[in-house]
């Protein structure tokens, strides 16, 4: 997969306190793999350098407003996040409660966020951006290709990237950029997003390679 930043565009997914911080409701069934992986610095060193060499950077977030809290069936997974309220917020048109908040972004993400340039799309709400607007903005832009990360990886980085594919967009994961749960009984997300990686996108490559890349 050839990188250029004509072409190329940057998607970070869910870079929030929820699933990246110590304090977010999360962090139990995450911080482990965030932490092996470096994931939060990880992510840090893709947005700088997009923002150093031109590439264009799009973040998809996940949000539940209140009137989300009376779907009447939802998956295994929604159903523990409906449950921490993870990314919630008070609703779709108000900030209050927001700053801060598990559905905030990273302290040390936000400079690359709101430097009026980052395109942060309408929010996804199961997993993959089907619900969402990134498509859209992708194509009015011209952008082919994609270089993914965020989180989580077996949840909705994967359901972006089988999306994306199936959208007819070339995808690279960038898989040191990503973390996801450890969970008792149903196992180890990131185990099983990497197999998965290896087999739908077009590149699976490191930080190291993908930020070498981008230069």
């Amino acid at each position: 997969m050839n990188i250029n930043k004509n072409d190329t565009a940057i998607v970070v997914i869910d870079p929030q306190n929820d699933v990246l911080s110590e304090t977010g409701v999360s962090w139990d069934l995450v911080g482990d793999s965030v932490k092996e992986n470096k994931t939060v610095e990880n992510i840090e060193r893709i947005f700088k350098a997009a923002k150093q060499n031109g590439f264009e950077v799009f973040i998809s977030p996940h949000y539940y407003y209140p009137t989300d809290y009376n779907w009447q069936f939802v998956g295994t997974l929604e159903q523990m996040m409906l449950g921490v309220k993870e990314f919630t917020r008070s609703g779709p048109l108000t900030l209050d409660g927001f700053l801060g908040s598990g559905a905030d972004w990273l302290d040390r993400y936000k400079p690359f966020i709101e430097d009026g340039k980052t395109i942060v799309v309408s929010p996804h709400k199961v997993y993959g951006p089907q619900s969402n607007d990134l498509v859209l903005q992708l194509r009015k832009r011209n952008l082919s290709k994609v270089i993914l990360l965020g989180m989580l990886a077996n949840l909705c980085v994967e359901a972006h990237l089988r999306d994306l594919i199936e959208q007819g967009f070339e995808v690279l994961v960038v898989k040191d950029a990503t973390a996801a749960p450890r969970h008792p009984e149903l196992g180890d997300g990131y185990k099983a997003a990497l197999i998965n990686f290896g087999y739908v996108a077009n590149a699976v490559l490191s930080t190291d390679e993908v930020v070498a890349a981008m230069k």
